[in-house]
């Protein structure tokens, strides 16, 4: 490789004119025009979740140019479930964005081109020489002239006028309503304008997942009266002991996906689900029951999923769902349980 390299540059110099250097130069091969030093590092997308292939490089946290520590972070790229930092292997000065902002970027692709070194040094700014201010003289106030003193003249006094009847004045004319009333802007009147916002990856892996469930289950919706009384009652009486005890809030949740649970083992049809080519020829049953529950994040309505919900007491439902809750308020490590 470097002798066929020697044997291109070879080539192009008998081209280069010494007469004309600025013209000269774009005459060498493209292969020359942007050459990657032994120096550089590439940066690349790094390794997500398991189940988290590609995602959305949302922003570049530094500019080209700029000088970045070891572990800083350089960019930003949002996954349907989390937001992935991407951080420098090692201090370096930015030299070249290998992907734009809202590009689709797929793991292990290249993302940042980092010249690798030391912290850059210092360039002494000149002392640009002090320009001496001139005091510039005050404007001469202008001596304004002597007044002379003017003739007085006599007034003579005016002869007496005859005296006018005086009449009552008119009143003013009111405005008309109209007028006082605030006039509506037409320009907004039958306007069709549209606004058209991009979803987040979020959002989108939202209403994919809201479509499947349309698609895959039979919706419906029956509304029951149930008496609460008891179970309100064994609330009330053990919420303040259950927190002494395990820290953990007694609510209604708990008692909702207990009641789930037993409702699937006396009717195990509820819990299973058709697969197979063409529609699904297959009905699989499942011993084991699942519960995803529905939390509000400032990004969307994430539906964590607590697994093995058929093994826990009520105690242990309540802590599942609140420790999930926090995971995925938190956006840490939340990618695993989502559903």
């Amino acid at each position: 490789m470097v002798y066929r390299g020697l044997r291109i540059a070879a080539r192009a110099a008998s081209r280069i004119s010494l007469t004309q250097p600025q013209t000269s130069l774009y005459r060498l091969p493209t292969q020359f025009h942007q050459v990657r030093t032994y120096a550089d590092t590439i940066i690349k997308v790094p390794q997500m979740a398991e189940s988290i292939s590609e995602g959305t490089l949302k922003q570049f946290n530094k500019q080209i140019g700029d000088y970045v520590e070891q572990d800083e972070e350089i960019a930003t790229i949002e996954t349907d479930k989390i937001d992935v930092a991407v951080n420098a292997p090692e201090a370096g000065t930015i030299k070249e964005f290998l992907a734009n902002e809202e590009d689709t970027v797929t793991v292990g692709q290249d993302l940042v081109r980092l010249e690798s070194g030391g912290a850059p040094k210092k360039t002494e700014a000149k002392e640009s020489p002090k320009e001496e201010k001139k005091e510039t003289p005050a404007p001469e106030k202008k001596s304004e002239p002597e007044s002379k003193p003017e003739p007085k003249q006599e007034s003579k006094p005016a002869p007496p006028q005859p005296k006018q009847e005086s009449k009552p004045a008119k009143p003013e004319p009111k405005q008309s309503e109209k007028s006082s009333q605030p006039q509506k802007d037409v320009s907004t009147l039958g306007s069709r304008e549209e606004r058209r916002v991009k979803m987040n990856r979020m959002r989108l892996r939202i209403a994919e997942r809201l479509k499947q469930s349309q698609n895959t289950a039979a919706s419906l919706t029956t509304f029951n009266e149930v008496d609460m009384s008891a179970l309100m009652a064994f609330r009330s009486k053990y919420k303040e002991e259950v927190l002494k005890k395990t820290g953990v809030k007694l609510g209604f949740m708990s008692a909702f996906s207990r009641a789930a649970v037993l409702a699937m083992r006396d009717i195990p049809a509820v819990n299973a689900s058709i697969e197979g080519p063409n529609g699904g020829d297959t009905i699989v049953y499942r011993d084991y029951v699942d519960i995803s529950v529905a939390v509000a994040t400032e990004k969307g309505l994430v539906t964590p999923v607590v697994r093995n919900v058929e093994a826990m007491d009520l105690v242990g439902i309540e802590s599942s769902i609140a420790e999930l809750g926090k995971k995925v308020r938190a956006s840490a490590n939340a990618a695993s349980p989502l559903g």
